[in-house]
């Protein structure tokens, strides 16, 4: 009788997968102390970290051609300068 076949592993993600899914956690984290009724964070800290995680995913872009999406770049990156725009008038 012969063994069966090995069931394949899931591939575990890579790095910048595994830190742009750690920035977009602390964001949600941050947007949502609010509603539990904690302070407000600063907008210049969701914009820079908003631009951390569009350099993840440019840098996973690199690695892998699937997942170049410039259209999705440039909607991150007008919603990035709003919020800047707006921080700064405050």
């Amino acid at each position: 009788m012969t063994d069966p076949p090995p069931t394949p592993r899931r591939p575990t993600p890579d790095l910048p997968t595994i830190l742009s899914f750690v920035m977009l956690g602390l964001l949600a984290v941050l947007l949502f102390v609010p509603i539990l009724g904690g302070p407000l964070p600063s907008p210049f800290l969701i914009g820079g970290l908003l631009l951390v995680r569009l350099a993840l995913q440019i840098w996973r872009a690199q690695k892998d051609d699937r997942l170049k999406r410039p259209a999705s770049w440039a909607l991150d990156i007008l919603l990035i300068g709003l919020i800047f725009y707006v921080a700064s008038n405050q």
